[in-house]
């Protein structure tokens, strides 16, 4: 394992010493045992206190596997019907319309939707959801007609227009947010005490919540704004809202990487975890295929407000699937990731991913905006690359 340490050790120290640079990073790699490398460089704030294993991290769409899982747990118990119109479990979404344009004086054109949204289609994202921060249309109703944005953590922020009919296309947004509804409709209990009960204590997650204890606070790494110039600057006053109005099942955790790491080693293992199952081996099998039609295509997300996103995209070129709820790449990718692994991102530039075929997992954290950030998210690729270059050396010798 010295050469795996050395390896990851000069990446992460690496992006933390350049310029431009991140302010610090966090990451992990696991087998299905346990943690097989852990390193921390850089600081929590620029010129502040040094980035360790235990800090606090908002983890943004990493958080969507986890209310996907407390969706498939639903599933099996056969409480439920994926092919059902969601409104079933969540009433709310079955008002929503479709938004097929402006009018000539701004006004919102809507209709009604041609079929009712599932939570298939949600778990895939297919629903028509989308992001202010991805959607031309969802950025002008937010600018004109006063949309929230998703890190109010509001009701109305989901309560938003369908941009298409449902399952006719692929398109990335709060689709995992009304997951997370439909599982507190079914529950009868918020979607964080869902997660606790049923994945956080079988899996011995305990720094991983919607809402942060005081000591999470203390560990908390800051945001910051990567300006036109590569430089950084803390975002000091910007967090996601603890005790929010709705638990956002795609995006509102917080935690620090050695939780996660759990949730990783759990899919490794087939759905088992230390201190129980979390899910059935047979629902695991068929929850990280690819579930898209042919026409429904993951592509390139692109950044419609700088200030959030880049433009950006996994392995572009490389044919790319969407599960229950990761993304899948269904060729081998330039890491060495095998066709068949899952995995997917944060915001603020976090990233996993999970190879069952090989049987290791690992997650690269970072706080920074936009999302796409041209020093992490190569950062994380050659973190990945070291990785499977040093144990196919490991394995040669």
């Amino acid at each position: 394992m010295t050469n795996l340490k050395a390896a990851c050790d000069a990446v992460l120290k690496g992006v933390c010493a350049g310029n431009p640079r991140v302010p610090g990073v966090v990451a992990m790699l696991t087998d299905r045992e346990g943690d097989i490398y852990s390193g921390a460089a850089g600081e929590r704030r620029l010129g502040g206190a040094p980035m360790t294993e235990d800090t606090v991290f908002a983890i943004f769409s990493t958080t969507k596997a986890i209310a996907g899982t407390t969706a498939l747990q639903c599933v099996e118990e056969g409480l439920l019907d994926l092919d059902a119109p969601a409104a079933e479990y969540a009433p709310a979404i079955g008002k929503l319309q479709v938004i097929e344009g402006f009018e000539a004086d701004g006004t919102p054109r809507l209709r009604a939707p041609k079929s009712q949204v599932t939570t298939r289609q949600l778990l895939l994202h297919t629903g028509g959801f989308g992001y202010d921060f991805f959607s031309e249309t969802y950025k002008r109703l937010a600018e004109e007609h006063g949309q929230p944005s998703v890190v109010t953590a509001s009701r109305a922020c989901i309560e938003t227009p369908l941009l298409f009919d449902p399952g006719t296309r692929w398109e990335y947004g709060t689709n995992i947010d009304w997951v997370g509804q439909v599982v507190e409709g079914i529950r009868g209990q918020s979607l964080g005490a869902v997660m606790r009960s049923r994945i956080f204590d079988p899996l011995g997650m305990d720094e991983i919540a919607f809402t942060r204890s005081d000591a999470m606070k203390t560990r908390t790494a800051i945001i910051h704004a990567r300006g036109a110039d590569g430089g950084l600057t803390p975002m000091d006053d910007f967090f996601l809202p603890d005790n929010p109005e709705v638990e956002m099942g795609g995006h509102g955790l917080y935690a620090t990487v050695p939780e996660y790491m759990k949730f990783i080693r759990m899919w490794l293992n087939d759905g088992a975890g230390p201190r129980g199952r979390v899910l059935k081996p047979e629902t695991v099998a068929w929850a990280v295929q690819n579930g898209l039609q042919a026409h429904q295509k993951v592509g390139m997300l692109p950044g419609v407000i700088p200030a959030l996103s880049n433009d950006a995209e996994f392995f572009p070129g490389l044919k790319k699937g969407w599960s229950y709820t990761f993304m899948t790449n269904e060729e081998e990718a330039p890491t060495g990731r095998p066709a068949g692994s899952i995995g997917w991102a944060g915001l603020a530039n976090s990233y996993y991913w999970i190879d069952r075929k090989t049987g290791i997992g690992g997650y690269w954290a970072t706080q920074i905006l936009p999302f796409g950030d041209p020093v992490s998210f190569p950062g994380y690729l050659a973190f990945e690359g070291a990785a499977y270059r040093a144990m196919a050396a490991m394995k040669a010798a």
